[in-house]
């Protein structure tokens, strides 16, 4: 590799990118993997021949990022660790190294962490053949790296906010109350992908007298912690509610006012059902959900017709029950949104291929909530989703 003016040759000359090209290059979203590449890329195209970044998490480093010519990287270049080396970073001293590279060139390397405020989450390294790294260069990596290393801790706590919205919403929806032995139910949470927000999707199921259960599925609008938070205190009201064993829509009534009257309480669609074993009847009401499913013994579905009122919070009110036979050997299928809706087809299209489903016969609440889960694709939805599927339990006659 020849070289020119301190460059190597078929290369524009090395300059120094401005602080606007910074900022304005890196952390243009909340990945840290994505951080990573765009500040190897903006070095690359203009300080260095070759850019490498390693994250430390959980002990653990690894690669997040390389640019270039790699195998310049594999010069023997010195790497900072350490309190001290992260002491000498913070303050604005990026440790420099020589080495020889393919063919004998000589390499000259510039290391620093991603450090803020005495935390590193990790190294860049910059590496290029000809001239040494000037002091306003290393000043300008040092700067990019600090940048860099803003945004790697803005993502590592929005990562951890997402987890800590994940691991209550996967905790809540995992404990519904108990239903009567006469009702058989499998639930089904799946979140949105592992670095979606999480939303406020959720069931329950609220056990009523004379072996009557209330099913409830529900969808808090938002994403995020706050919407987890107003969902567990959806829940918690609609708990105590129900237990007043008022008829469905008296209790989406009661809801809707008692949640209008906090201003910053998110609105949220809500679909109730009272379902009562013994007479073979379920009581339906709706606060702006998407309408219940039942599939019948041969495996074939078909939607129920239910009133729709408008979603909880807004305090209008409005809702109305309505009853619809609930037979043995059916399954009632309640949901979210994420389970049928895609990106860019008409509602009318979407709930076509819930009902399009064919479940195995006579298949029981976990196999039925399993099949629709694996016929939607819910695992890919773009959405969160919750589903929850009930089915009588068929007592064995007596001889």
């Amino acid at each position: 590799m020849s070289e020119r003016d301190g460059h190597p040759a078929g290369r524009a000359p090395y300059r120094v990118p401005s602080p606007a090209e910074t900022l304005e290059a890196i952390g243009t979203g909340d990945d840290e993997a994505a951080t990573c590449r765009e500040l190897a890329a903006l070095l690359l195209g203009t300080l260095c021949d070759a850019a490498a970044v390693d994250l430390t998490a959980g002990g653990r480093t690894e690669r997040a990022a390389a640019a270039g010519d790699v195998r310049l990287l594999r010069a023997p270049v010195r790497v900072p660790s350490g309190r001290p080396a992260v002491r000498a970073v913070d303050e604005g001293h990026p440790l420099r190294s020589w080495a020889l590279g393919p063919h004998g060139a000589p390499v000259h390397g510039l290391s620093t962490a991603l450090a803020r405020h005495g935390t590193s989450y990790g190294t860049l390294l910059v590496v290029r053949t000809g001239a040494a790294f000037t002091d306003g260069e290393a000043a300008a990596v040092h700067f990019a790296a600090r940048v860099a290393a803003v945004h790697l801790r803005h993502a590592r706590r929005l990562a951890d906010t997402e987890r800590v919205a994940l691991d209550l919403q996967r905790a809540l929806v995992a404990d519904p109350g108990r239903p009567h032995p006469n009702l058989l139910i499998a639930g089904r949470y799946l979140p949105a992908g592992t670095s979606a927000l999480v939303g406020g999707d959720w069931f329950e199921t609220v056990r009523l007298h004379f072996g009557r259960t209330l099913l409830v599925v529900g969808d808090v609008m938002g994403h995020g912690l706050d919407a987890a938070v107003d969902m567990n205190a959806y829940r918690s009201t609609l708990r105590e509610v129900a237990a007043t064993e008022l008829a469905p829509h008296r209790v989406l009534r009661q809801l809707d006012a008692l949640v209008a009257d906090d201003a910053a309480r998110r609105p949220a669609t809500c679909l109730l059902v009272r379902v009562d074993p013994a007479r073979g009847t379920a009581l339906f009401a709706s606060a702006g959900h998407l309408p219940p499913a039942v599939f019948a013994a041969d495996g074939t579905g078909r939607l129920l017709d239910v009133p729709v009122g408008p979603p909880l919070g807004t305090g209008l009110g409005g809702y109305e029950s309505v009853a619809h036979p609930f037979a043995e050997q059916e399954t009632l299928l309640l949901y979210t949104d994420g389970l049928v809706e895609r990106r860019g087809e008409d509602i009318d299209a979407s709930l076509a291929r819930l009902t399009a489903l064919r479940l195995p016969p006579c298949a029981g609440a976990a196999e039925a909530a399993d099949a629709v889960v694996a016929g939607l694709d819910a695992r890919h939805a773009e959405d969160d989703v919750a589903v929850l599927a009930a089915r009588i339990r068929v007592r064995p006659a007596h001889p």
